[in-house]
């Protein structure tokens, strides 16, 4: 059998194993059932005799193949918030399966791991291994997940490149924005409306602070780059009591053009009068499309799709920059639906999974097949 053949044969497994993921409610936040859907994903890669196969704080690690050349299929197992419960009940209707996480990214998960089974079955490790990284926190930039493993030294170790399967809806996100999330926060005084003069309006204080704000929203958005705000606010307790509290986002989406600290401190310093939280903070990053692993990923694309494999930046935060940031080519390529992903009817294609799961085996039989001396 080939390799591609390999991976069809467990087209079922694949659908399973999402749905099994999917009826797992691991929404982040608040970070429900990590522990849950931990010991299942340890459980199907003991089940399918993966090796070293281990816990690190909320992730679980395992792997194929004998060599410390690592080639990492990285995904995250954490889901947004659903808008009904019945979002967690996994539903096969045609050819799409419906479910929170189905497109971003549990399908991706079966997708990569059963591909790494196809790959070893084939006899297509001769010249490394592959490793299989599942984290948690993905969706709130990666504390207890791709953060904490690069934190204690192990995310990436002996690799030569990393493939995860967001929902890129069948291009390739070699390259992200970066992002500085904020919430800025203005304290008031309370007061009865009718003798307002004896409070102080924490609204009233923002908005001059929220007219420097939208100077500069402007000013950004004028070389093509994105900030936010309003995501979220709040503030006040009726309407005829002065704010003693208004807070609100600020979403800066940096370009790998800009630099994280420049940006950071432009906006800072706009914000003196206000109490600051950080809610997120990651770097934007860029991995070049010339190299072996993005050549034999394009070319297994092809293979799998007939389509030439393209490009393009992620519109949001990715963790190819945890990779990156190690020296290590990294690449999103995955069977989900950017366009539905988050949204009230998430759905997979099933022949996207497997589609997927071939376009990794693939990749990895072509890197991994020869050893290097």
């Amino acid at each position: 059998m080939t390799v591609v053949e390999r991976v069809a044969a467990y087209r079922d497994n694949m659908i399973d194993l999402t749905s099994r993921l999917i009826a797992i409610a691991t929404e982040n936040p608040p970070g429900n059932c990590y522990t849950e859907c931990a010991e299942l994903l340890g459980a199907e890669l003991r089940k399918l005799g993966f090796d070293d196969i281990r816990r690190e704080g909320d992730c679980v690690l395992g792997f194929v193949g004998k060599s410390e050349r690592t080639l990492y299929f990285h995904g995250h197992y954490d889901v947004v918030p659903a808008q009904s419960e019945l979002q967690f009940q996994p539903r096969q209707k045609g050819a799409n399966l419906f479910g929170r996480g189905s497109s971003d990214m549990k399908s991706g998960l079966a997708s990569m791991i059963y591909a790494a089974v196809a790959a070893r079955e084939a006899g297509a490790l001769s010249g490394g291994r592959i490793g299989i990284v599942l984290v948690a926190d993905e969706e709130t930039a990666g504390t207890r997940g791709s953060r904490y493993l690069a934190d204690r030294g192990i995310l990436g170790a002996g690799g030569i490149g990393m493939l995860t399967p967001e929902p890129t809806g069948g291009v390739v996100w070699n390259a992200n924005r970066g992002a500085f999330t904020i919430r800025a926060t203005l304290r008031g005084k309370p007061a009865h409306v009718g003798r307002q003069h004896e409070g102080v309006n924490a609204f009233e204080r923002a908005i001059p602070l929220l007219n420097e704000l939208a100077a500069l929203k402007r000013e950004v958005e004028g070389r093509g780059s994105i900030m936010m705000m309003g995501g979220r606010t709040e503030g006040g307790t009726n309407f005829n009591v002065v704010p003693e509290r208004f807070s609100f986002t600020i979403d800066r989406r940096i370009d790998p053009e800009e630099d994280l600290e420049t940006e950071r401190q432009r906006l800072l310093a706009l914000l003196g009068g206000a109490e600051v939280e950080v809610l997120q903070e990651g770097r934007s990053c860029r991995v070049v499309e010339d190299g072996s692993l993005a050549a034999a990923l394009s070319q297994s694309i092809h293979e799998v799709t007939s389509k030439p494999a393209q490009f393009e930046m992620c519109p949001g935060l990715l963790e190819i920059r945890f990779y990156a940031e190690c020296g290590i080519p990294s690449f999103a390529y995955g069977p989900g639906l950017l366009t539905v992903s988050h949204g009230p009817d998430e759905f997979v294609p099933v022949d996207r999974i497997v589609d997927c799961a071939a376009v990794y085996a693939l990749t990895a039989a072509q890197v991994l097949s020869v050893s290097v001396g």
